[in-house]
């Protein structure tokens, strides 16, 4: 049986993975879609050859990797491309991460999809989105910081996707990861105890 599923979302830079650590510390089952993206176009990965096909070889290196950066820039300087690309990508993303659902171990799971709102949640596959909010600078911050990405490059990803309020329109729960450490923590802790009670509930009603 499918467990009681989260839907984490948040902007670039927003702390989505520091905070679905702290729920996997606490039991719950995470399934990352970057996770599964990186695997899906790591060497033998199923979608390099469709990319091949769609983008041309230079998009692979000799090692049968995707060239991460070249599609980036492509992908978030031409909306087709990027399109074209989504195309791909989320499908195999989609069943991969069905997969893993119907594995999962935890009392209830956390699916990180970082463009949860703009392609629409599916309230038949989530049961309650949860957006890891922060500050437009922080973002911007975190991202040159930890990827070497400048601030423009940074930007123009910002620029395709979903506003902070678009993303807060659609948030049943908020993360506000604007402060310290210890506050996500506690954060985390009391939303961790309102998704055991909610995923017992479904259990019994189910």
């Amino acid at each position: 049986m499918k467990p009681f599923t989260v839907g984490l979302t948040g902007g670039i830079g927003s702390g989505k993975s520091a905070v679905a650590r702290l729920f996997a510390d606490r039991g719950a089952t995470v399934i990352d879609s970057d996770a599964i993206a990186h695997e899906l176009t790591a060497p033998g990965g199923a979608a390099i050859d469709p990319i091949r096909r769609a983008f041309g070889p230079d998009m692979i290196d000799s090692d049968g990797a995707l060239r991460r950066d070249r599609m980036r820039r492509l992908a978030f300087s031409d909306k087709e491309a990027r399109e074209r690309l989504e195309g791909i990508l989320h499908p195999l993303i989609r069943d991969e991460s069905a997969r893993q659902l119907e594995q999962a171990s935890g009392a209830y799971a956390i699916c990180i999809v970082p463009l949860l709102v703009e392609h629409g949640v599916d309230r038949n596959r989530y049961q309650r989105v949860l957006v890891v909010d922060c500050a437009e600078e922080q973002q911007i911050a975190r991202v040159v910081h930890r990827s070497g990405l400048t601030e423009s490059e940074v930007r123009a990803i910002l620029d395709v996707q979903a506003t902070r309020e678009q993303r807060l329109a659609r948030a049943d729960d908020i993360i506000d990861n604007n402060g310290a450490l210890d506050a996500l923590v506690s954060q985390v802790a009391r939303l961790h105890a309102k998704y055991l009670t909610l995923a017992a509930s479904a259990r019994t009603t189910s």
